[in-house]
């Protein structure tokens, strides 16, 4: 679990810190530019999301201040903290501010979740996803989510197993009312992350394997699929190649500070 640091920490001064988050994201969208250029795409299709866990709420506001608008979390209770501390302190960066939990979520931290209306990046399995879906319902939300696969087959891995992606697609689809009242979720895509230790081009025909399941899962079940959430710091462009949407960028956003 990482212990995020706050500005008591720093090993410089706040304001030689927001000018160094500045930079590094500033980098990072060059970076990601360029990759979606190289790769014959628009920089408009791939969304940074800063993955905030290694700081606390106020250096994360210092990422935001920099252009940052898409903030994930590793686990529920840091990201509701931040909501909070970011609805009482810094309310003028909270318009246009959206939320990402992309760690594993248990499902008795769901309720208290959804109350930040996040992106869930971790759904892998069918329990959690129904978990969701009735939850979402009782608020009269509709949550985006994506699924979680373990494209690397690693048994160390988070994620639902390749072979049973579209089954537990079509049980939910199934038992959904034939009313059109909303299911709570929509499942927009899938998540994966590269096998450990894996350099870029190891880990670029896994992104190709999800884009795959991806594709085949919409023409199999009818669903509108437009998001791809893979890649880290990294291994973004191997996954942008490969039709990443949502890139997960992390440590490189902290350099010098962490």
């Amino acid at each position: 679990m990482v212990t995020p640091i706050s500005t008591p920490q720093l090993p410089g001064t706040a304001d030689e810190a927001r000018q160094r988050i500045a930079e590094n994201w500033n980098g990072v969208c060059r970076d990601v530019a360029q990759a979606a250029a190289d790769a014959g795409r628009t920089p408009s299709e791939v969304r940074i999301v800063g993955v905030s866990k290694y700081v606390d709420a106020e250096i994360t506001s210092w990422l935001v201040e920099a252009g940052c608008r898409d903030l994930g979390e590793n686990r529920p209770q840091a990201l509701d903290q931040k909501v909070h501390w970011f609805a009482e302190h810094r309310q003028d960066l909270v318009e246009g501010l959206h939320w990402h939990q992309i760690g594993h979520l248990q499902r008795n931290k769901v309720r208290r979740l959804l109350a930040a209306s996040p992106w869930i990046h971790s759904i892998d399995s069918e329990r959690l996803l129904v978990e969701v879906a009735d939850h979402a319902q009782r608020r009269g939300d509709q949550v985006d989510v994506l699924i979680e696969v373990n494209v690397s087959d690693e048994d160390a891995k988070t994620g639902l197993p390749a072979a049973e992606l579209t089954k537990l697609v079509e049980r939910f689809l199934a038992q959904q009312p034939a009313s059109s009242a909303p299911s709570g979720v929509r499942i927009a895509g899938l998540m994966a992350m590269a096998g450990w230790g894996t350099d870029p081009q190891q880990a670029r025909p896994q992104f190709a394997r999800l884009r795959e399941l991806r594709d085949a899962l919409a023409q199999q079940t009818g669903l509108v699929l437009p998001e791809l959430s893979m890649g880290m710091s990294g291994d973004y462009a191997a996954a942008i190649a490969e039709g990443a949407t949502m890139v997960r960028i992390g440590s490189r956003l902290f350099a010098g500070l962490l």
